[in-house]
């Protein structure tokens, strides 16, 4: 069975919007570096990986229901930090944004009963939860901990224990 063209076409720019977050993630990773919190660096290195592995989850969906891949432009990321929260809480509402992009997919796979796309995107639905989830809980932290160096110090640490791992429980394709 072939993708329906406007399914099609909406996975294959969200590859564009997940190779972005990648993107975006890593000049996250530079700010924090500059002001010498390399746990934070480190947290967001390991949440570039895991967009990245996200767009290619949603190439190979693409390309094992015989739909050419066609790559777009990446944005540059043009976000200016005030202050060690600011970047936490751009990355909230990029995942909420992202979020918003996945439901406005399996809104019209739902349309369309193309059941397979549907379940594919399970997988993101439910990782955007806890993509959300995280964001929020590392503002709630910043929030308690952040103005207190030692506290601020403590944070570092905990977030530069991040461990990459590639999903092993991701869609089916």
């Amino acid at each position: 069975m072939m993708l329906d063209k406007k399914i099609a076409e909406m996975l294959n720019d969200q590859i564009n919007k997940e190779l972005y977050s990648a993107y975006l993630y890593l000049d996250f990773a530079n700010y924090y570096a500059d002001e010498g919190l390399d746990g934070f660096a480190h947290w967001y290195e390991v949440q570039a990986q895991e967009e990245r592995d996200h767009a290619m989850m949603l190439r190979r969906y693409l390309i094992n229901n015989g739909h050419r891949v066609t790559f777009g432009v990446i944005a540059k990321p043009d976000k200016t930090f005030e202050n060690h929260l600011a970047p936490l809480e751009a990355g909230l509402a990029h995942e909420q944004y992202v979020t918003s992009l996945i439901t406005d997919i399996y809104h019209v796979a739902f349309e369309k009963k193309d059941y397979r796309t549907m379940q594919f995107l399970d997988w993101f639905i439910k990782e955007q939860g806890e993509e959300e989830t995280n964001a929020d809980d590392m503002i709630k932290k910043m929030k308690l901990f952040g103005a207190d160096a030692k506290g601020l110090y403590a944070l570092n640490q905990e977030l530069a224990g991040r461990v990459y791992a590639p999903s092993a429980t991701g869609p089916a394709m």
